[in-house]
């Protein structure tokens, strides 16, 4: 991990002034760091990868960099990890090309693991960007809303941790069928992770998530709480709290005391422990797919995770 922070501090270093500062704003401010780290402990279960496993993690760390500086340009984010978001420092324009150049620097790194690489690589990012649009545009008519929810969480957050397990399994020349798990119960791990997150952004303050509590609310983005409640009230089995609390998550949330009791409200609607439910649930089909692994720490440690990441939620 230290190796790939130093490469990390490499490749968003720039000589322009402006572009050095901007593109090091989010690396710098931290994070987990989870898909390299799962990039390097996947390659163990083959022979390390050494660098290339090193070079792998770099390269889905910075997409998901740049992806960030994205979000939150579309998001009107105010805060990432504990710092102003890109956009609030220097405006939309230097954001979203700040995230453009980050993703240059990740695939000219990628391109030095060979062909296959770069094409996985590539069918990631197509994932990621149209799990976004997807989100933009919501359910289409005849579409369910949770199932619709379910899939972007799969390409926007699922495909790049998918991704991070499969580079490492596969640059350390792991057998197929170890491939597929790893990459399996990476997507699985990525929904849950986020539902877990839609959980937190209710239930947490600002300092522990480094996210402004509410901000999907406030921009009504769509979460697991909220589609639950909207079915809900949608059956016809909601009672006149549901509605009120879904006619407020509806209404203008632009004023601080408003949001903050919206939040209030539906953090204590039993939506939030169904979607808890969904976290757990997501992260037991995770483990299931670690079946073919042998024993040993890897496969000790991806389990672990997986049950962390639903007590993170709780």
């Amino acid at each position: 991990m230290d190796l790939v922070e130093t490469r990390l501090r490499a490749a968003t270093a720039n000589h322009d002034a402006l572009a050095d500062t901007a593109s090091r704003h989010l690396m710098a401010a931290g994070g987990k760091r989870l898909r390299p780290f799962l990039t390097l402990l996947t390659a163990e279960l083959g022979d390390g990868g050494a660098d290339d496993a090193v070079v792998a993690g770099t390269v889905v760390e910075l997409t998901h960099l740049a992806s960030l500086y994205h979000d939150d340009v579309m998001d009107s984010a105010a805060v990432r990890r504990g710092v102003p978001a890109a956009h609030a420092v220097w405006g939309n324009t230097v954001a979203i090309l700040m995230g453009d150049l980050l993703f240059a620097r990740a695939s000219a790194l990628v391109s030095g693991l060979g062909p296959d690489a770069v094409l996985l690589q590539s069918e990631t990012f197509e994932r990621l960007c149209m799990g976004q649009l997807h989100e933009t545009v919501g359910p289409q008519d005849g579409d369910d809303a949770v199932d619709h929810y379910l899939q972007v969480l799969a390409d926007k957050t699922g495909s790049l941790i998918a991704l991070s397990a499969r580079f490492g399994a596969l640059l350390s020349g792991c057998a197929p069928e170890v491939v597929t798990a790893v990459t399996g119960y990476g997507e699985k791990v990525g929904v849950s992770f986020q539902l877990a997150d839609d959980v937190i952004d209710l239930t947490s303050s600002g300092s522990t998530s480094g996210k402004t509590p509410g901000t999907d609310l406030r921009e009504h983005v769509p979460t697991m709480p909220v589609l639950l409640l909207r079915r809900l009230v949608a059956s016809g089995e909601a009672g006149p709290a549901d509605v009120d609390l879904l006619a407020l998550l509806d209404s203008d949330l632009s004023d601080d005391a408003v949001l903050a009791g919206a939040v209030a409200a539906l953090r204590e609607h039993r939506v939030v422990a169904q979607t808890r439910d969904l976290a757990v649930r997501w992260a037991h089909d995770a483990v299931a797919e670690l079946a073919p692994l042998p024993a040993g720490h890897v496969k000790d440690a991806l389990s672990t995770f997986a049950d962390a990441l639903s007590d993170r939620a709780s």
